[in-house]
């Protein structure tokens, strides 16, 4: 890993470039329980994992959302542009969290050939296909990497827009900062 998370355990901990914003206000949000302010139209772009195990706490309107597997935004370039266009977002926050389905996906291949054939009328051999054309796309090697390294990618591609990686931990589900380590 070439990151480092930073633990966020007290409003303190948040960064003075980012106290003030929206990605401030979501680390409020979900670490602290800050008291949820109202608010008229989304001030972000949050983009996730799909995992079902992680639950943000924030109120209506805040952000908005897309969760993708491994929380890679590539193929969803065009809700990213739509939310910077039309919804003015100036600040997008990368969320990567641990246990992360994404990581070793080839490992996982055994499970979901067999789970696409039970489960739909697939036979192995078309879920095997399935399986073998889409791991290059979503497979990553490290959350915590990969959540930088996307950030960097959409900073160049979308200069004006902050895109700040952050952390997920699934035990006491609290956001954490990442900084990237210096070689």
């Amino acid at each position: 890993m070439r990151s480092q998370i930073v633990r966020v355990y007290k409003e303190s901990d948040i960064p003075q470039e980012l106290a003030q914003t929206p990605v401030g206000q979501l680390i409020r949000y979900q670490n602290f329980s800050a008291p949820f302010k109202t608010h008229d139209k989304a001030e972000m772009l949050v983009g996730m994992c799909m995992d079902n195990r992680k639950q943000l706490t924030i109120p209506e309107n805040f952000t908005y959302i897309i969760r993708t597997g491994g929380g890679n935004l590539r193929y969803s370039e065009f809700k990213l542009s739509y939310a910077i266009a039309i919804g003015h977002i100036r600040y997008v926050a990368l969320i990567a969290h641990d246990h992360c389905g994404m990581v070793g996906l080839m490992s996982k291949k055994t499970d979901f050939v067999a789970g696409l054939s039970e489960l739909t009328d697939w036979d192995k051999d078309r879920a095997e296909e399935h399986f073998l054309n889409y791991v290059p796309m979503f497979e990553i090697d490290n959350e915590v990497d990969f959540v930088v390294d996307e950030a960097k990618r959409l900073g160049k591609k979308y200069i004006g827009v902050s895109f700040i990686p952050l952390y997920y931990t699934l035990e006491d589900n609290m956001l954490s900062l990442i900084k990237e380590s210096e070689l």
